[in-house]
């Protein structure tokens, strides 16, 4: 999804009041016969409007951010893996989130840096189905696994007796399943809605991905019941796990508000800084793209935004947890001191 998908949503809505009747008829049959004359088979993917030489740059630019959000996911992974310490629910749901991470950056960043490289900027019909499909999967997963740490600080803090009870590994595992099954049927709802449409007319897309948007600005069939899906099933896995987070939170800061020693209150602000800041930053982010006004002439204000939030979270998460959080530190240390020591000899 795009943050101009309001203003189109408002254009489109405006233009089928306006042309009526008998010009709707006429529109159809007109596209219907550009539908007979070409056939759209592939996309182009301008990205970023630049110069050759700035187009370079940044590619240098995106290729080091995603090495650094890779390797640096990576590491988490693999700290919580090696230690055993943090073999609990909290970590397997960070461990969850860095790989996704992972994917999340995969599935635009190396199709954009080759383009540049190559100056080839195409991308098949299929495969920009496909990068659509694992796109909406992993943003929404990301979403939505933020939603169940926040539920999971607020059983550790408001019912710290109950958690083991509560936040044990069989839930862990299935709310994790549930929720890859939740965004894969809504990626997949998407991805057969558009490959439903028809693309006879330009295939020039103004973004560096196959985003939902920019493809249902380029088709000429008949997109209100898409728009339809998008507000009714989009807009609440988007807002649900905000509107949960928030409620997560307000109750957690008004536990911690009861605590009368200030070491506690510190030691319950300490559990929840580190997802607390990563939650800003990834909504912060996202907010600043679906939210913030948008101008349908100024297409790289919204390919920058979505890079903020695509690119730029993932690749700051690794640091946020590694460099605020204590026990993510000493894990990272053991194994670091584990994997010299092994080299040594």
């Amino acid at each position: 999804m795009h943050r101009s998908i309001y203003a189109f949503v408002i254009g489109y809505s405006g233009k089928r009041k306006v042309i009526g009747g008998k010009g709707l008829r006429k529109g159809f049959v007109g596209n219907m016969e550009k539908r007979n004359l070409t056939v759209v088979r592939e996309f182009v993917l301008l990205g970023l409007p630049s110069s050759a030489v700035q187009q370079h740059l940044l590619s240098v630019l995106f290729l080091c951010m995603y090495l650094a959000a890779t390797l640096g996911n990576m590491l988490i992974i693999a700290t919580i893996g090696f230690d055993s310490h943090l073999h609990s629910p909290m970590y397997f749901f960070l461990s969850n989130l860095a790989f996704v991470d992972i994917c999340f950056t995969s599935t635009t960043v190396p199709q954009m840096v080759v383009n540049i490289l190559t100056g080839t900027k195409t991308i098949s019909f299929a495969g920009c189905l496909t990068q659509l499909f694992f796109f909406i999967s992993f943003v929404n997963m990301d979403s939505l696994l933020l939603c169940v740490m926040a539920y999971d600080r607020y059983v550790a803090i408001c019912h710290p007796l109950h958690y083991t009870a509560r936040m044990n590994l069989c839930l862990c595992v299935q709310l994790v399943a549930g929720l890859w099954l939740v965004t894969y049927l809504h990626a997949l709802l998407h991805t057969v809605l558009i490959a439903q449409l028809s693309f006879c007319a330009s295939n020039i897309i103004h973004h560096f991905f196959c985003d939902l948007n920019p493809l249902l600005q380029l088709s000429c069939s008949d997109i209100s019941f898409n728009v339809m899906i998008i507000f009714a099933v989009g807009g609440l896995l988007a807002l649900m796990p905000l509107v949960c987070i928030l409620i997560s939170y307000g109750l957690i800061f008004s536990t911690v508000l009861k605590i009368t020693s200030t070491q506690g209150k510190q030691r319950a602000v300490s559990t929840c800084s580190c997802h607390l800041s990563v939650v800003v930053l990834f909504y912060g982010t996202a907010i600043a793209v679906y939210f913030s006004p948008s101008s349908p002439h100024m297409p790289e204000s919204d390919t920058l935004s979505t890079i903020m939030y695509s690119m730029v979270a993932p690749m700051l998460n690794p640091f946020i947890y590694t460099l605020r959080n204590r026990d993510m530190k000493r894990g990272l240390q053991k194994m670091l001191f584990k994997c010299t020591v092994f080299q040594q000899q």
